[in-house]
């Protein structure tokens, strides 16, 4: 073990043990779990020595003073790198890190599979109304089982917002499995790229009037939140499904239900929530046709294994002089390379 090894502080709750053991396997490496009840005052000596923060993607996991933004950096002079357990990132305060010259980094794609096949589960078990009837059958018997009539995925139209990793995953699955053809909202993607990931390049208001699924795979960001409410749900096809594995946030929940209870729309399938988790007396939670989890798409025994090493092995190549792989600011990169020298003593 060497004298002086570079410091990486866990901010959070349990990834897999994975990441302990990659990082315990660098020997000029040391990790520190924060203490999340301790106030940062108390906090102060150990993260003055960090020389990168891991801390959990979801916002909801973390106390609000050990949120990474403006006063946590102030408390970390020598932090040169932040990385978010996920693909979400809405823990850290990507301006704050920018003006500090810290990079920050996330782990998109490694839960791409766990989140589409459970956006693809809760399509098939909404069309199906599998939930529905088995809640159902456990309260009365059914005797007229067509007044529980389903229908089929096969070529029914999903529209996906947000084509990254795990939207374009989603995509795969739904036209492979069942010849859906597949509208894409992403206007960070041009109409090429979204067609070499099988979708069609649409605008919000024709992939919300021309789906019969609507699935969310955006980030939360200033530009996503609120982005689906009232005004969209009222655009979307008489019956369609609304489903969303993304960010509480994103879509309205007040009007998710006012659009389920008129009609509207025949159900939603909801893992993401404004406030995790939601009280079991949500609005939402009463419906019949909507199908709840408490953000566990992307909490598998697989997903959480590949998302701790390749957060290790980043962190790792990183701290070691090598450049980021999945950034989220790479703005601040001249700065990160400056700051960097100046607390590691090399480039």
């Amino acid at each position: 073990m060497v004298s002086n090894p570079k410091r990486i502080s866990f901010i959070g709750g349990f990834i897999h043990p994975a990441f302990d053991q990659t990082i315990a396997a660098c020997g000029d490496l040391a990790l520190t779990r924060i203490d999340r009840e301790r106030p940062l005052s108390a906090l102060c000596e150990n993260l003055a020595a960090t020389h990168a923060i891991q801390v959990d993607s979801a916002r909801s996991d973390i106390p609000d003073h050990l949120l990474v933004g403006r006063e946590l950096l102030a408390a970390c002079p020598n932090v040169v790198v932040v990385s978010a357990s996920g693909a979400g990132f809405d823990a850290i305060d990507l301006a704050a890190c920018t003006a500090a010259g810290v990079i920050a980094v996330n782990q998109t794609g490694g839960n791409r599979e766990a989140v589409g096949e459970h956006t693809l589960g809760m399509m098939l078990s909404l069309a199906k109304r599998i939930a529905e009837t088995d809640r159902a059958m456990r309260i009365a018997r059914i005797d007229d089982r067509v007044a529980y009539m389903g229908d089929d995925l096969y070529g029914k139209t999903v529209g996906i917002v947000g084509f990254g990793n795990t939207g374009s995953r989603v995509a795969e699955l739904c036209s492979g499995l069942f010849a859906m053809p597949v509208l894409a909202y992403d206007p960070y993607l041009d109409a090429e790229t979204i067609a070499a990931r099988g979708g069609r390049k649409v605008d919000l208001p024709e992939l919300l009037q021309s789906s019969d699924f609507v699935s969310l795979h955006c980030p939360l960001t200033p530009e996503t939140r609120g982005m689906i409410g009232a005004r969209e749900y009222a655009l979307m096809k008489q019956g369609a499904f609304f489903v969303t594995a993304a960010r509480g946030g994103i879509h309205d929940e007040t009007s998710l239900y006012d659009a389920l209870r008129s009609g509207h729309l025949a159900g939603a399938g909801v893992d993401v929530w404004e406030t995790e988790p939601p009280e079991p007396g949500h609005p939402l939670l009463s419906l019949p046709n909507v199908i709840a989890s408490p953000h566990t798409a992307g909490v598998t025994h697989s997903a959480r294994r590949r998302l701790a090493i390749m957060a290790a092995e980043q962190l790792i190549a990183i701290l070691r002089g090598g450049d980021p792989q999945r950034m989220l600011n790479p703005e601040a990169l001249p700065a990160f390379r400056e700051r960097f020298r100046k607390v590691l003593g090399h480039a």
